[in-house]
């Protein structure tokens, strides 16, 4: 007696050749997959080497530029502090001033010249944009101007 809710087979389902075909079939599929996931690395690998290559052209150049723009403005600005007591318009003695070059440009023994020092100036010389005092110098004119100034003598 047949089972009312037994599903007929279907006919192109059975047989030898349908498996193979199925077969084959899966088989096919898998390769596609593995097609698409290859590929997909490999236009993320040569994404990755085009901007790079684009980065190292163009934007490594750019900071290059960038740098030594920078850098030949600081060497200019220290060479600038160093001939400053030279220059036309200096307010004090050229050789009244040592070079310090941190945490201070100079220090100014005004009078030293015709050796009768009258005052001790911490001079700061800027040059182009930069015309802020950074945070260290900040803090050696507060404590300057707060007269915390004294003589000390180390003996050998």
């Amino acid at each position: 007696m047949k089972n009312p809710m037994e599903i007929p087979p279907f006919p192109f389902i059975s047989g030898p050749e349908t498996t193979a075909i199925l077969a084959l079939a899966l088989v096919f599929c898998i390769l596609c997959v593995l097609s698409l996931i290859l590929g997909l690395r490999i236009g993320i690998r040569q994404g990755r080497l085009r901007e790079d290559a684009e980065w190292r052209g163009r934007k490594l150049e750019d900071i290059v530029k960038t740098r030594l723009k920078q850098s030949r403005a600081v060497l200019g600005g220290l060479a600038s502090e160093q001939i400053a007591p030279l220059l036309p318009g200096f307010p004090y003695d050229p050789g009244d001033c040592r070079f310090i070059g941190k945490p201070v440009d100079f220090i100014v023994f005004k009078g030293m010249n015709q050796k009768e020092i009258a005052e001790v100036i911490f001079l700061e010389v800027k040059t182009g944009a930069a015309k802020a005092l950074n945070g260290q110098e900040k803090k050696l004119r507060t404590v300057i101007q707060a007269g915390k100034v004294r003589w000390a003598q180390f003996d050998l």
